[in-house]
């Protein structure tokens, strides 16, 4: 337990240098948070492409996952440029609503989770273990970016449902 809350400490701790001081009432919705900050920029493009701008930007809350542009990038070559053509824009939605969660859950309420329902309607599974918080297999690297419609926990990797991963 002590090296749980250790994990939240720091994850909290690096969160707050991330969101600056933000005047109760004064925080930006999770799409202006997210496009005020170069490391998202290729989620920024996905979400516009994916046609989820105004959801997002809608009353919530939601929590999101949200990779980095460095996690994009480590998807397989070509994966990014395939998944932003107007043909697959049902398969980048549902690889974008894998990332989101209706209500907000902070790094507070992770210790009693194990699993988590996505916007897309598959589960995610939830660990704490060894100072790391996990989701799925991405690691949150900084968590409790709060906005203004909820919350944002930056996340190392791009999560993809079961079967987007097989056909990937």
């Amino acid at each position: 337990m002590k090296k749980l809350m250790s994990a939240l400490f720091l994850i909290v701790m690096s969160a707050n240098a991330f969101a600056g001081h933000h005047a109760k009432g004064d925080h930006k919705d999770i799409v202006e948070t997210a496009a005020s900050n170069e490391m998202f920029s290729t989620l920024v493009a996905a979400v516009k492409s994916a046609d989820l701008v105004s959801t997002l930007k809608g009353e919530g809350p939601f929590t999101v996952f949200a990779p980095t542009d460095d996690a994009f990038a480590a998807l397989p070559d070509g994966t990014i440029e395939m998944l932003l053509k107007p043909e697959n824009k049902q398969t980048l939605a549902k690889i974008l609503t894998y990332h989101v969660v209706a209500g907000k859950v902070t790094a507070k309420d992770v210790s009693t989770l194990t699993d988590t329902t996505t916007v897309e309607g598959s589960k995610v599974m939830v660990s704490t273990s060894m100072n790391k918080v996990m989701i799925n297999d991405a690691q949150v690297i900084k968590a409790d970016v709060m906005t203004s419609n909820g919350v944002i926990h930056v996340i190392d990797k791009v999560l993809l449902p079961s079967d987007v991963k097989a056909a990937l």
